[in-house]
Parts: C-alpha cells; structure tokens; sequence
C-alpha cells in the first residue's frame, strides 16, 4: 500500500483498542465515543480485507491477522513519536537566529537584546545582517526584523516608528546651512548631497563627528538624541512609508523562544 494511502487514523484506533481489547476504553482515550471506534475498526477491516477482532463470551480478542501486525504497528507509532520529538526540538532551543538591518542592530536591537539576556541567560543569539528579504527555511531564522507596511504573509508586531526626523551635532547652530549626509532609503535621494553612507546607522555616527546633517529614523537616532551627542531639528520632520516590523512564519511564531523575544522587544 502507498505510504500517501496510509489508513492512519484508523490504525491509531486499533492500536488502542487492541491495547485495551474494550471498544469503550479505547473510546475514552481518544475522546470519541464507543460507536465511532466502532466505525473505524470496520473501515480498516473493509480496507485491508481481513477481520481484525473477534467477539467471544469473556469479550474481544485479536485475530492472528492483527497480531501479526500489531508490533510492526506500535514499533511505527514510536518512531513517528521520535520524528515529532525531533521536529520539536527546534521549539526548546536555546538559539535564536534573528535577521535585521545592521543599522537597526547597532542602533536598536542590541541594547533590547541585552535586557532579554539578563532575563533570559541560557538563551544564545545568532543576529543576521539583512535588509533584503530572506527565505525563513534557507537560512534556518526564527524571527527577521524588516522596515515594511505590514507584516505581509507572515505573523508579527509593529516594534517602532520609520518616520525620519533631521538631526544635527549639538554645536551646530542652524542645521539648514550645513552638509547633508545621504544613505540608500533616505528621503533626500534626489537631492545635492555632500556625504554618502551606507545606512541610517552610519549616518547617525557622521552626524554625531560633526560630518553634517542627515534624516534618519528617529527611532534608530533615539538613544544618541537622549545621549546628547545630537539633536533632533524638531521642525523637520517628515512620517516614513514604512515601520519596523518583527515577522516570523507562523510555526516559528509558535515556538516559547519566539514569544518570549517578541516580548521582550513590545516592552
């Protein structure tokens, strides 16, 4: 018979009445009633062709076609048992593989993750520099933190604002006369600039050297604006497309680990 052809179900109640040699015990372990066992053995027997119980006075017994197959059953029933453990290991793991944007790991994350460390010590961390999209499965991720409209196709948690604010070293007197410093997603692509980096983060460090002014995240500027080491231009500030969302597949979104981040990180 095809493994796709597998009467499983009705093997999961024949195992348990053979164990129990009682319809009605096997009917209370599985939550069903005595009738509905019933159904089931008579569909496997239907399918196989043989008889698989007989009635006798002192109540049921197996027939030898069902104790011929009966440990080859139970010795399956365990191995499926092992793969379903297996496949859950993930879940009491203490990795967790996280993606997100370098700019959001220097300037975010990583002050959030050492909290969730304290409260969490056997957990270990793998972070991921991506700000493209990557397949969950591919790269084995838990979580992946993008700068998106929506957590799309998979569950997840808005975790703070994309709206740009200016900011400007704290001994600049007028931010509008000094150079301004561009990175991939800023809102001043299409204007002159003087200095070009590689990301928010970078250009939040520029701005706190005295290289000029940039529009960045405030979210990512947060710590430095209440460091001192910049200011925010609070006259110019502009709302972003895009949030800072925290996605996972929803198995992954499932696992304690995950949830325990996802807490952490909404706190």
């Amino acid at each position: 018979m095809k493994r796709t052809h597998l009467p499983l179900n009705g093997m999961r109640v024949f195992d348990a009445a053979a164990r129990h040699l009682s319809f009605t015990n096997a009917a209370d372990e599985l939550a069903v009633t005595p009738a509905a066992v019933g159904q089931q053995i008579r569909a496997l027997e239907d399918m196989l062709g043989v008889v698989l119980f007989r009635r006798t006075p002192k109540g049921l017994e197996l027939t030898s076609e069902a104790e011929a197959g009966l440990e080859s059953l139970r010795s399956g029933f365990l191995e499926l048992e092992e793969s379903v453990r297996a496949m859950q290991s993930g879940q009491s793991s203490n990795s967790l593989t996280i993606a997100a944007p370098r700019d959001f790991i220097a300037k975010w994350l990583s002050a959030k993750l050492k909290q969730f460390s304290k409260d969490n010590p056997d957990i270990r961390f793998n972070i991921i520099n991506a700000d493209e999209d990557l397949d969950f499965t591919e790269a084995n991720l838990d979580a992946a933190i993008r700068l998106c409209q929506s957590a799309g196709e998979h569950k997840g948690v808005r975790l703070d604002s994309g709206a740009l604010t200016l900011i400007a070293h704290p001994d600049d007197n007028d931010a509008h006369d000094k150079r301004l410093i561009y990175w991939p997603g800023c809102c001043e692509a299409d204007k002159k600039v003087d200095i070009r980096v590689g990301d928010a983060g970078l250009a939040i460090d520029a701005v706190t050297n005295g290289l000029g002014r940039a529009f960045v995240p405030l979210a990512l500027a947060d710590t430095d604006i209440k460091a001192g080491r910049v200011v925010a231009v609070k006259y110019d500030e502009m709302p972003g497309n895009n949030d800072y969302w925290l996605i996972a597949p929803l198995p992954q979104w499932r696992q304690d680990k995950v949830k325990k981040l996802v807490a952490a990180l909404t706190n």
